[in-house]
């Protein structure tokens, strides 16, 4: 057992911050019965279920102030297998708390000439700012920056330094304009704007086989695209499917952006989306990280 991460979890849970064991960043794999979410998953995520699995499955779902099951057998293999402790920033203290995730050198300026000074830690590229006040969590509300808060995690990377203040409007406001992208979404039939300017159209089930034309990619060359996305996506059954469809989104989209256009690609979105709900992603959140990913790109 890593007795520093242990310890380390055990000071935050304290405090009120709930805390789950991390490996490389990432939560550590389902156990079997939880695998590919044949449980149904906690009852406090997306998709609601009746999961009451003693081990740290789900990610920030599992996530807990109780010394008990920290310390619990149930928990011992996933602690000697961490290297670092994650915690939901919703469910810390009694008013969750909001990270503003700078992730690069711009971000951070953009925070410093924006946003009230609060306490800050430094990350790997670039720093977290720490709000007292939970909310929405949202992805790529702008480049560079991510807010995370209910229904997500961080890593810990320390106390930093600073005052913690009151999460102030500026933020609020960016998590509004994100959820606003994802208002003109209905089950079943979305819409996704394309890497270049184009009129927008209903997703169809499966992409279109005249991709070529408009674009200087071949057929094939998009279909090996799709099917290394789709891996991509579905390899993450534990956490971080939106956050890879994001990715894989804004890669493909960033691909065609040279293309003399349209590039009917819309298939290709949908193809994204699939992925992500076949791993547990809420349809909606599925479509909202492909419009991102492509808005970013």
């Amino acid at each position: 057992m890593s007795a520093g991460q242990v310890a380390t979890a055990l000071e935050l849970a304290a405090l009120g911050v709930p805390v789950f064991p991390l490996r490389g960043k990432r939560p550590l794999a389902l156990c079997p019965a939880c695998e590919g979410n044949r449980c149904g998953g906690r009852p406090h995520m997306r998709s609601k279920g009746l999961c009451r699995c003693p081990r740290p499955c789900h990610g920030w779902a599992a996530a807990t102030t109780d010394r008990g099951v920290i310390t619990s057998p149930a928990w011992a293999p996933a602690w000697r297998q961490a290297d670092g402790v994650g915690w939901h920033p919703g469910g810390a203290f009694t008013q969750g708390v909001t990270v503003v995730d700078l992730d690069d050198a711009a971000a951070v300026t953009w925070a410093r000439a924006t946003l009230p000074a609060t306490r800050t830690v430094q990350t790997s590229r670039g720093e977290h700012w720490l709000y007292l006040g939970g909310m929405t969590s949202s992805n790529a509300v702008r480049p560079g920056v991510d807010l995370k808060s209910r229904m997500a995690y961080a890593v810990w990377r320390g106390r930093g330094t600073g005052q913690m203040v009151r999460l102030p409007e500026a933020v609020r406001v960016l998590g509004s304009r994100e959820e606003a992208t994802s208002s003109s979404s209905s089950s079943g039939r979305i819409v996704l704007s394309a890497p270049r300017p184009a009129a927008a159209s209903s997703v169809r089930t499966s992409w279109e086989r005249e991709v070529t034309t408009g674009c200087r990619h071949t057929e094939g060359y998009v279909s090996r695209g799709v099917e290394l996305a789709r891996q991509h996506i579905t390899a993450h059954r534990t956490n971080g499917a939106g956050t890879a469809t994001y990715g894989r989104a804004r890669a493909i989209a960033s691909a065609h952006r040279d293309c003399p256009g349209p590039c009917p690609l819309t298939g290709v979105w949908q193809a994204l989306k699939d992925a992500a709900v076949s791993v547990g992603v809420p349809e909606e959140y599925a479509v909202r990280q492909v419009r991102q990913g492509i808005a970013a790109a």
